[in-house]
């Protein structure tokens, strides 16, 4: 495998488009899946923060009665 170039390189002997579009599909659902964890962590702290905020005043107003 010796290339005499970077444009050999990237054709890679004529299956470089499927080499580097595997390459790129493969990032980007990779970044997509990065992406859709972190909305979903952050749906989820809301959710239960919430919830939890409430449990705590709830509790305050049982401890205080």
């Amino acid at each position: 495998m010796n290339w005499s170039g970077l444009s050999e390189f990237l054709s890679m002997g004529g299956y470089g488009f499927y080499v580097w579009g595997s390459y790129a599909m493969t990032l980007i659902c990779v970044a997509g899946e990065i992406l859709l964890i972190s909305n979903r962590r952050r749906t989820l702290e809301k959710q239960y923060g919430h919830t939890s905020g409430l449990d705590q005043k709830r509790d305050i107003n049982e401890t205080t009665s």
